[in-house]
C-alpha cells in the first residue's frame, strides 16, 4: 500500500524511499518551487509568498492551505496565528 497525501494542492505520494508528485513521479524536494499551487495556479512570488496571497501586511507568514481550508493560517509579527476559514476570510481583507 502507498502512503498518501497533498502538499501545495498536489497530490504526492511514497514510493518507498521519498515523497514524490503522484502526476510526474518527481522528488518532492526541491521540485516544489518550481510547481504552481495545485489548487489556484499561481506560482510563488519571488519573495516566496503563495501566488493568490502576495505580500500580505503586518504579516510574518501564511498558507491559503492551497484548497484545504483547515490548513490555511496567518502568523502575525507578535506570533498570533489565525487558522482556517478565519485566516482565508482575513487573508482576502487584508488582500483588498
Amino acid at each position: 500500500m502507498t502512503a498518501k497525501s497533498r502538499f501545495r494542492g498536489h497530490p504526492i505520494e511514497h514510493n518507498g524511499t521519498e515523497w514524490v508528485y503522484s502526476d510526474t513521479k518527481e522528488s518532492t524536494v526541491g521540485k516544489w518551487q518550481e510547481r504552481s499551487c495545485g489548487h489556484c495556479g499561481l506560482f510563488s512570488t519571488p519573495e516566496g509568498h503563495d501566488g493568490c496571497l502576495g505580500t500580505l501586511p503586518n504579516v510574518m507568514n501564511a498558507c491559503c492551505g492551497h484548497g484545504l481550508e483547515n490548513d490555511a493560517y496567518i502568523q502575525f509579527w507578535d506570533r498570533s496565528v489565525v487558522r482556517g476559514s478565519k485566516a482565508i476570510n482575513l487573508m482576502n481583507e487584508l488582500k483588498g
